[in-house]
């Protein structure tokens, strides 16, 4: 189980909603968005997966000094270890992502992030054999230690890798 925490900022919050293409005034408008029902600054639906910078450990979070695989197949030159990236394991791929809002998420809020693993089951695919998807479950808390997010993630991964059409010259 990892616990990570971070700060929700009204800035980070305007540049996700931005990011997103989001101008929803109640991302960045303090006067507007006290006469909405939130009663201030929230954040935008999928930031919480932006706690993943905060995580030292994040794998596609780049480390100063050391080989970044980046996010392309071999972005620089280095491999994967076996066991690493999406899916539970290596080869995977990010399947889906539920958030379940207890609350809204307000700028000024200080989340804890809990995960720990969900359900796992197999299917059978047609040219990769079988197919095993693997859940994850975070749950974000605030400084009063109140449930505001339960974020599934869902990554699947391939018993055996599947071949690749030739390139075009």
């Amino acid at each position: 189980m990892a616990t990570k925490t971070f700060p929700v900022e009204a800035g980070h919050i305007l540049m996700f909603a931005r990011s997103v293409g989001d101008d929803n005034r109640v991302y960045s408008d303090a006067d507007y968005a006290k006469t909405t029902e939130a009663g201030g600054i929230i954040a935008p639906p999928t930031f919480a997966q932006a706690s993943a910078q905060f995580d030292p450990d994040y794998g596609l979070r780049p480390k100063i000094g050391q080989p970044w695989f980046g996010s392309g197949k071999n972005a620089t030159g280095i491999t994967r270890a076996p066991g690493g990236g999406g899916g539970g394991g290596g080869g995977g791929l990010h399947a889906e992502q539920h958030f379940e809002y207890h609350r809204p998420l307000k700028a000024g809020d200080v989340l804890t992030a809990t995960t720990t693993p969900g359900k796992t089951w197999e299917k059978e695919g047609k040219r990769s054999g079988k197919l095993v998807f693997s859940e994850s479950v975070t749950e974000y808390r605030d400084q009063k230690g109140e449930l505001v997010i339960t974020a599934r993630g869902v990554g699947v991964r391939t018993e055996r890798p599947v071949e690749q059409p030739a390139e075009k010259a």
